[in-house]
């Protein structure tokens, strides 16, 4: 079932999201409606506050960018209570980035290049590891809505500034984009 994303403006986006039980109801058909919203509003990556849920679920599939990173080639993983653990600051890397939560906005964003990660698969088996290129990239993106963030707060004031009006449309609810939303009340 296909989803609306909640977009900039909705207050589950701030929320810090909670660990799951590993008995939580219905967690396959949750992630399978994840993997179709996600898949219906042409995004790589899609984290359950920006559907309303304030829980560590997200789901990624990077198979749509295999013809670019052939390595991501059936790339399509969940990951449950995730958390980064370590950020490994030593390269960074920007590049610009959007979010199916600010449909219209694309700003560059700096992020480190590898990272450690802690989460449970889509079989809630537990994995820890090292990860680097896009995908470090978009678990950062996706890991962030876990924490309450959007990408736009790891833009400079400036930046901000200059997008502002853009924000501020969003959050009247003035939003074009080819997917079901979920905009904040006026």
């Amino acid at each position: 079932m296909v989803l609306p994303i909640y977009t900039y403006g909705q207050p589950v986006l701030r929320k810090v999201a909670e660990d799951i039980p590993l008995d939580y109801p219905n967690l396959q058909e949750l992630i399978q409606n994840m993997f179709e919203t996600n898949t219906a509003s042409d995004g790589v990556g899609l984290a359950a506050p920006q559907i309303g849920k304030s829980i560590r679920v997200v789901v990624i599939d990077l198979d749509v960018l295999s013809d670019t990173f052939p390595e991501y080639k059936d790339f399509r993983h969940a990951f449950i209570n995730g958390h980064i653990l370590e950020f490994d600051d030593s390269e960074t890397e920007t590049m610009e980035e959007g979010c199916l939560s600010l449909p219209g906005i694309h700003e560059a964003v700096t992020r480190a290049k590898r990272i450690y990660v802690k989460y449970l698969d889509e079989n809630l088996v537990e994995h820890e590891e090292w990860i680097d290129g896009y995908l470090a990239r978009v678990i950062q993106h996706e890991f962030d809505h876990l924490e309450g963030r959007v990408f736009t707060d790891r833009l400079s004031p400036f930046r901000k500034q200059m997008i502002s009006s853009k924000l501020k449309a969003l959050l009247q609810g003035k939003i074009r984009c080819h997917y079901r939303v979920k905009a904040p009340r006026r």
